[in-house]
């Protein structure tokens, strides 16, 4: 409502004889007075005030969905870089979405479940060399928590890791995962890993 301004004044003496300038002297904190705000209030309020709405008001629709949950996507239903991803989570993947996963609940129909998180540590320049770094990083954690699975239910392992572009940002992790089946219409797990 009001504006703030600085005023900086200059004010010189003398006997107007010009030769007795002077110049400003210096302020000093501890006896110079802090700026303080200034606001300007309007001094008179208008005399006439609106009583009825705008005749060019647009209506509100009337057709409302009842269900607003299906026109809302959950957040189970997120896509996400898959180093967002945390141990226990259950996802989709889409092959025209590399590096991106798709979460869902455990209790439907999924491609993969998170089993553990690995960090990579070293120096890789190319995505083959991550690729077998990823791969080492999971083989144990994926063989123990397959080995307890009922039979039939885990069919495949994923690991998502980064390429050497997202490796030399600092994406350094490794997403290993248990899944149903590759490739769409393939077996799904249809319930958290036990």
């Amino acid at each position: 409502m009001g504006a703030v301004a600085a005023v900086v004044l200059v004010v010189t003496g003398g006997d107007g004889s010009g030769d007795d300038k002077k110049e400003p002297a210096e302020s000093s904190r501890n006896t110079a007075r802090e700026p303080t705000p200034s606001l300007s209030i309007p001094s008179q309020v208008p005399s006439e005030l609106p009583t009825g709405v705008p005749s060019g008001v647009p209506s509100l629709p009337t057709d409302f969905p009842t269900d607003l949950g299906s026109a809302v996507p959950s957040p189970a239903d997120e896509q996400v870089p898959y180093y967002l991803l945390k141990t226990g989570d259950c996802f989709d993947v889409d092959s025209s979405t590399p590096g991106q996963a798709a979460k869902r609940s455990c209790d439907t129909p999924h491609d993969a479940e998170v089993v553990e998180f690995a960090e990579l540590n070293g120096s890789y320049t190319t995505d083959a060399a991550l690729k077998r770094a990823a791969a080492a990083l999971c083989d144990r954690p994926l063989e123990r928590k397959a080995r307890s699975q009922p039979s039939g239910t885990v069919r495949g392992t994923l690991v998502q890791y980064p390429d050497a572009t997202g490796y030399k940002v600092g994406i350094d992790n490794v997403a290993c995962s248990l899944a149903g089946d590759s490739g769409p219409g393939k077996h799904k797990l249809t319930k958290p890993l036990s």
